[in-house]
């Protein structure tokens, strides 16, 4: 018997896009105590967004995305890190690093403890998908997630998605996004110590001296978007991860990334209307949680305001660490990153 999708959820969508490094785990942690929300958290991330490169797909052929490890994947799985929520070595943990499909590395237990029964629940489902656009695809999985997990809403927030924002915007249409930000010296500060931004940075610097500069191109809408859909592709065939220039990577580097991203972010929200962006900062979550919370989820839908669900999602920031990391840098490391930041800290309102 064919699996029969549920009605979809009334309310529009929700992407939260960021540079990461900057809170937005937090903002999916916050949002995965809701009762009502579908927090959708590393999905693209982990499973890519690789098959947007495709006009059209079948069920079959999207279910190999979700279930099984391509290079991305194999990748980012190489060290250990928070959104990272498959239970490695736990009893009843059926799969190891090297074969755990990328919806369990952290989407499906994100939502669920019983993540292996709703990866089994799912595959027939998505298998028996007719061929359609890659975008169908997501939307009837994201939308069987929520009436399965009986959510009125979805919302997806992966690390990083400045970088692919607009892709997500195209396929999603009638989405709504919540853009959670940082200041950028932290950020940076941040990224530079995360394998993943790592590794993107140096893929950067390694394609830019054969000839193809995706630094420069961020700022430079359409070019970026036909550049970034095949960085992942490029990158594969003709890079080797292990002698990408990691060495030559400084806090600057990170500063110019971090600028770029949100100067990506401010052309792509410049055509969105006022009812549809949200903007986030990660400093004042922290600092006073609650009114933050409350003009959150008011945007996502009036419908969904709860008082019970503020106080405690409220509990989750951590009090600001005293000195910062910027704070701890030499003067000069300080006024060098700060240049680098300097025009996305002028956009974002930041002090210099």
């Amino acid at each position: 018997m064919t699996p029969v999708l549920d009605p979809a959820p009334s309310l529009p969508p929700v992407f939260v896009l960021s540079t990461g490094r900057c809170g937005s785990t937090m903002v999916s942690n916050m949002l995965n105590l809701h009762p009502r929300v579908l927090s959708l958290s590393e999905f693209f991330s982990f499973v890519g967004t690789g098959a947007m490169r495709r006009r059209t797909t079948t069920g079959e052929q999207m279910w190999g995305w979700y279930a099984h490890q391509r290079k991305r994947t194999k990748l980012m799985l190489r060290e250990d890190f928070s959104e990272l929520a498959y239970p490695f070595g736990a009893p009843g943990a059926r799969y190891r690093r090297d074969n755990v499909p990328p919806i369990l590395c952290a989407a499906l237990p994100h939502m669920t403890q019983a993540p292996h029964a709703l990866f089994d629940e799912l595959g027939p489902v998505v298998r028996a998908r007719p061929r359609q656009a890659p975008a169908a695809h997501f939307r009837d999985l994201f939308e069987w997630l929520c009436r399965r997990r009986e959510r009125d809403v979805w919302v997806e927030r992966s690390g990083a998605s400045l970088l692919f924002g607009a892709r997500l915007l195209r396929a999603f249409p009638d989405a709504r996004v919540v853009h959670v930000y940082r200041d950028g010296r932290e950020t940076a500060i941040s990224m530079s110590r995360h394998y993943l931004f790592r590794m993107i940075l140096a893929t950067m610097h390694a394609l830019r001296s054969r000839g193809i500069d995706a630094m420069s191109s961020m700022s430079r809408g359409r070019l970026w978007e036909r550049i970034s859909l095949w960085l992942e592709p490029l990158a594969s065939r003709f890079l080797n991860p292990e002698k990408l220039p990691y060495d030559k990577l400084t806090l600057e580097d990170f500063g110019i990334l971090w600028a770029g991203m949100i100067g990506r972010g401010h052309e792509l929200f410049a055509d969105l209307p006022p009812g549809r962006l949200l903007n986030v900062a990660f400093e004042d979550l922290q600092a006073t949680p609650e009114p933050h919370l409350r003009r959150l989820i008011r945007f996502v839908s009036p419908e969904l305001e709860d008082e019970g669900w503020v106080r405690k999602a409220a509990r989750l920031p951590r009090p600001p660490r005293s000195p910062t990391n910027f704070e701890r840098l030499s003067s000069a490391d300080q006024e060098a990153l700060a240049e680098a930041c300097r025009p996305g800290l002028e956009r974002l309102g930041y002090p210099v």
